[in-house]
């Protein structure tokens, strides 16, 4: 796609002058990320990293991303439903990954012991890219669903002002009024409410399981503001004060401190690296708690990889979806290439991603950015791997390649620069279902990060992209 902003990019003066202002936007705003120097603390802080222009974007996927979220939103629902479908699906991949395998325990623990939270609720965030099709148009593909900890639906609703004032600033006010309106934070809230009022107890509280060293703190901030709005008091604790004060009544209602608690919200939790023995037991305790969980084990397991590739084989939407033929289409419709590594089943992916490695990625079942390998680095991956049983806790998925396009982009500490990027557009998804009635299902908002071409793998809080907006053409 052709950059609107052509002949503003070439001019160095001009974009340094613009940069200025748009970062002075962008802290008035609240675009605001904790400095890597002090984590814990919000006495220093910073702009989080964006590009200087909206990037564009097709208005047509951009609307079909939107349509097909409410789809994602049941299928992760109806995946989190069905124990036989998790258990089969992610039988060779926990022999393999000991971070999968004991999430995988915690839930067979949860349904032997019986599951006592009635109230359940999906906050997740759909992540595409445009692929280039051979006659040059491009088309939507998902690059994963994020199920836990979908971030950024915060500082996302801040930035559409940033990009309107420097548009405005060049006198562009046409261009500025086409920057959409977005509030994820509003959504993810709404839902987190719905599911406290459903849970139905007036003095409970929203628990946030938070890292203790959150640089991302404001996007939180953002969402806990809105619910504080409606009267919902959240607090926040680690897993650690999990621990130490957390505790189930007879009827298995959770108390922290001494109060009830309705609903718990992780954004901690993801990685294997999060988690000490101390940890494990606090999520298990929450888990076996009547509270509503954002997610349940369930339905962080249905955001894996392997599950991700399971879903594209055939018969399996229809299987998980009956009687929706519309919905699978569209969800089929934004499917890339995705092949199973398990021992005989993988053994043409490994074959055709070693003589053609351009064209594909090798995903491990990790969240947070950065996990993924590409190139050499996969070739010399799947060597190792490919006599051996543990290649069944990857995919291979094939390689979206989107048509790059000049940006500027700014970070703290760096010089303003033009360079080739690329964006991947992420939607927000909130469902709420009370006992096998759903009772909400929608997109609250979208999320454009943008980065560097040269950046294989990586979103913004891996320090790799940087936040962005769509301008629709």
């Amino acid at each position: 796609m052709a950059t609107n902003w052509g002949s503003l990019l070439q001019d160095k003066q001009q974009l340094e002058e613009l940069a200025r202002q748009a970062v002075d936007r962008a802290l008035a705003e609240g675009v605001l990320l904790r400095t890597s120097q002090e984590p814990t603390s919000s006495e220093v802080v910073s702009y989080a990293p964006f590009t200087l222009f909206p990037s564009l974007v097709p208005s047509a996927l951009l609307e079909q991303a939107y349509a097909v979220q409410m789809d994602f939103n049941l299928l992760v629902d109806a995946v989190s439903q069905n124990a036989a479908f998790l258990e089969q699906t992610l039988s060779s991949t926990i022999k393999q990954d000991d971070f999968t395998a004991r999430l995988f325990d915690i839930h067979k623990q949860v349904l032997k012991e019986g599951i006592a939270q009635t109230v359940f609720l999906g906050l997740n965030r759909s992540d595409y890219m445009f692929q280039r099709s051979a006659d040059g148009s491009p088309a939507l593909k998902q690059i994963e669903i994020n199920t836990i900890s979908a971030s950024f639906g915060g500082l996302a609703s801040r930035t559409p002002a940033v990009h309107r004032h420097v548009l405005s600033v060049l006198s562009k006010t046409k261009e500025a009024g086409k920057i959409l309106s977005n509030n994820p934070s509003k959504g993810l809230a709404l839902g987190i409410a719905k599911a406290w009022e459903l849970y139905g107890s007036p003095n409970a509280l929203v628990l946030l399981i938070a890292q203790e060293k959150e640089r991302n703190i404001f996007d939180q901030r953002a969402i806990e503001n809105e619910l504080l709005a409606r009267n919902i008091h959240v607090i926040r604790r680690t897993f650690e004060d999990i621990s130490e004060k957390g505790s189930l009544d007879q009827d298995r209602r959770l108390f922290v401190d001494g109060q009830e608690i309705a609903v718990v919200y992780f954004r901690d939790g993801y990685m294997p690296r999060q988690y000490s023995l101390q940890n494990w037991e606090a999520r298990l305790l929450l888990e076996r708690s009547h509270a509503a969980k954002c997610p349940d084990i369930a339905t962080q397991l249905a955001g894996t990889k392997k599950v991700q590739q399971e879903l594209s084989r055939p018969g399996m939407l229809e299987m998980l979806l009956p009687g929706q033929p519309e919905a699978v289409a569209r969800l089929r419709a934004t499917f890339a290439g995705l092949y199973s590594l398990d021992v005989v089943q993988g053994d043409q992916a490994i074959a055709e991603a070693l003589a053609a490695p351009s064209r594909f990625v090798l995903k491990p079942q990790r969240e947070g950015g950065g996990n993924n390998l590409y190139g050499e680095e996969m070739v010399q991956a799947l060597k190792q791997l490919k006599d051996s049983e543990e290649r069944a806790s990857y995919i291979l998925m094939e390689k979206i390649e989107p048509e790059p396009f000049e940006n500027c982009l700014l970070r703290p500490g760096s010089p303003a620069r033009v360079v080739q990027c690329i964006s991947e557009l992420g939607i927000f998804g909130v469902y709420v279902r009370q006992e096998k009635t759903l009772v909400m299902n929608k997109h609250v908002g979208h999320l454009l990060r943008t980065k560097a071409i040269e950046h294989a793998d990586g979103g913004v809080a891996a320090g790799v992209a940087v936040l962005d907006n769509p301008y629709p053409v």
